[in-house]
């Protein structure tokens, strides 16, 4: 069975793949990725084809994206899946930033 772009489009539509604790958000860099090629939500979009709203709710941290939509953005904005996808056990605590 082959990948199927419609199927994976409405795929946030599980509730499975939505971020349903509001406290535990993932943040993204796809915006701050995407101004440095000056890329839309609309060309980032047709890029990794899926809809506009689908890259809104990942930049808003509101979407678990599949692996391989994760790999499909991380690849159209020159980037590692690890640079764009951070989570809160990502972050460093507070006490542990070094200042110089």
């Amino acid at each position: 069975m082959g990948f199927c772009p419609l199927m994976a489009e409405h795929v946030y539509e599980n509730n499975q793949y939505w971020i349903t604790n509001p406290e535990d958000p993932m943040q993204t860099r796809i915006k701050e990725y995407r101004a440095k090629f000056s890329l839309t939500q609309e060309d980032l979009a047709r890029a990794v084809g899926v809809r506009r709203e689908t890259i809104v709710f990942l930049e808003q941290g509101k979407y678990n994206p599949s692996l391989k939509l994760a790999h499909d953005v991380a690849r159209a904005l020159n980037a590692k899946i690890d640079d764009l996808f951070l989570f809160d056990d990502d972050l460093p605590e507070p006490h542990q930033i070094l200042v110089d």
